[in-house]
């Protein structure tokens, strides 16, 4: 095979730049060897690896959430996602679904065993399985298999396009080593374009919403991450400041309306004030979140008034509680309804109301031992420099950020979409290499064994990531559900490696903090530039459950 000779996997590498990619995240293996061969010969293209599968593809979610960040009312930044077949591809599927129940918009690419290979016949192809596409497909949005050359660009111009269409998300695409090796018949790919679908509202939902909200006393708002998805912000404080309405965000939506805002109820999800506020509204505009679990105080919420239901997912629209159900994107419909309210003069009465909410929600923490917690979350915000996007494992450090955070300014993301471990620092290095500045990972032990490996991706590609991680000796969060529900815990407690030390195994700058001085640590460390840890041998708790009997 010549140097001038494309082949197969030239097709996809061609297809992904027209489409508008310029980074790539891949791991090789044996099928996908013509789709690493083409990258190759596309420098334009850059390519991040990792060692793990499962953190490859949790790193292309961190890329495209810090996309979507940068760029709210651009393109859809769609994120390659290139593995290689069976084993590689399988171990994507936990990260896959934590971008699908988080709507990020992941192109998921692997090869296959050889065409003739393929039907389920037991050939004994290294790496078979009867039915690959199967193990994909109740977990991410499309799949999409190619079986030959021909095939590959406009089935990845389609899957492109259902990634990029809201409701966003993970889609994937399936091609034969042998296509992928084979030599390309088609000319050089430059025009294919994606043309995802647009998801207008109806306007006679828009016409008994207004309708609903005009006749409303006591308005609330609660905006969830399909407002940030849909770069709505600006729209969203303008609907609310019509409305004279107060605002919560679920912990998907944080940032979605300023923290500091007058009619900010913030983001206190957990607390059975802040389920009773939203509880006592005579009109609830849930905008851009299905209701589930974690926003309504583990499915404790029983609305007493109307519901209008804003969200671009139709399979989530109404699946908890009857609702006005709007099936459209968030921004589209709140450009519509800004234009058919009625503006209200300010009274001071729902300024007063969310006073009086947060008022009650410092009084129930206050009521708790918790200095050292509020104190160790305020110190790692106060820590970051403006703009510093941070990213976050499932660790109680993070079950606090949910509610606590602040994210003017420092936009927070977790894994609480379908809640697995692992993502925190992963995550991040996708970030940093969409944004290029710093960035901030955190994780506890437990989840950081997870990622450890990931320290040599941070150092081969110079990659500007503070890593913190809590130690607490276990997987906290679980050593509580257990204690608290049978006074005892199990397997909860970990064995684990000096972590400054294994970072500087890697090579990376490692600091043993303390809670007095981690936030000057932690600034520190971010403002340094490239890869660093930041370890905080700390007992965190979390506050007491509302959603439970008394």
């Amino acid at each position: 095979m010549t140097e001038k000779q494309r082949i197969g996997g030239d097709l996809v590498v061609e297809t992904l730049r027209a489409l508008g990619a310029d980074t790539v995240f891949g791991l090789p293996g044996q099928h996908a060897l013509g789709l690493f061969e083409a990258l190759r010969k596309a420098p334009d293209l850059r390519l991040i690896s990792s060692r793990v599968e499962n953190n490859l593809a949790f790193a292309a979610d961190g890329h495209a959430r810090a996309r979507m960040d940068a760029a709210p009312h651009g393109p859809v930044p769609v994120t390659p996602l290139i593995v290689s077949t069976g084993p590689g591809a399988l171990l994507t599927l936990a990260s896959l679904q934590e971008s699908m129940a988080s709507s990020v918009p992941v192109l998921g690419i692997s090869s296959q065993v050889p065409a003739a290979g393929l039907g389920g016949g037991r050939h004994g192809y290294l790496h078979e399985l009867p039915d690959q596409a199967a193990s994909f497909r109740g977990v991410v949005k499309s799949v999409h298999p190619v079986r030959t050359a021909s095939q590959i660009p406009t089935a990845l111009r389609e899957a492109w396009e259902s990634a990029a269409t809201p409701p966003y998300g993970p889609v994937w695409v399936e091609i034969p080593q042998d296509v992928l090796l084979a030599p390309a018949a088609l000319p050089p790919i430059t025009s294919v374009s994606a043309h995802p679908a647009a998801l207008a509202p109806l306007p006679e939902l828009i016409t008994e919403a207004a309708r609903l909200l005009d006749g409303a006393e006591h308005p609330v708002i609660l905006a969830g991450g399909g407002v940030n998805r849909a770069g709505a912000r600006e729209e969203l404080r303008a609907l609310a400041e019509a409305l004279r309405a107060p605002v919560l965000s679920t912990f998907g939506g944080k940032g979605a309306f300023s923290w500091s805002h007058p009619l900010s109820g913030q983001s206190w999800l957990e607390d059975q004030h802040a389920t009773h506020f939203l509880e006592s509204a005579d009109v609830l505009l849930v905008l851009g979140s299905g209701l589930g679990e974690l926003s309504t105080n583990y499915h404790t919420f029983a609305p007493r008034g109307r519901v209008i239901h804003v969200e671009a997912d139709a399979g989530t629209l109404e699946a908890n509680h009857p609702a006005l159900g709007i099936h459209a994107d968030v921004r589209a419909t709140l450009t519509a309804l800004l234009s058919r309210v009625t503006e209200r003069a300010a009274d001071g009465r729902a300024e007063a109301a969310v006073s009086q909410l947060l008022a009650a929600v410092r009084g129930r923490l206050d009521a708790q031992p918790l200095e050292l917690e509020r104190g160790v979350l305020a110190d790692v915000r106060a820590a970051l420099p403006p703009g510093t996007p941070s990213y976050w494992d499932m660790t109680i450090l993070a079950y606090w950020a949910w509610s606590a955070w602040d994210a003017d300014g420092a936009p927070m993301h977790t894994a609480q979409g379908a809640g697995g471990l692992g993502y925190g620092l992963p995550a991040a290095l996708g970030a940093t290499a969409a944004t290029g500045g710093p960035v901030l990972a955190v994780s506890g032990d437990g989840g950081a064994m997870y990622g450890l490996a990931e320290l040599a991706t941070a150092v081969q590609h110079r990659l500007d990531v503070t890593w913190l991680i809590v130690d607490d000796g276990g997987y906290g969060i679980l050593r509580e559900y257990l204690t608290d529900s049978f006074g005892q815990t199990t397997a909860t407690e970990l064995s684990r490696p000096d972590f400054a030390a294994v970072a500087s195994a890697f090579g990376v700058p490692a600091t043993v903090t303390s809670v007095d001085t981690l936030r000057a640590d932690l600034a520190a460390a971010l403002r340094a530039p490239g890869p660093s840890v930041v370890v905080l041998p700390a007992l965190l708790r979390m506050f007491a459950p509302t959603h439970l009997p008394g």
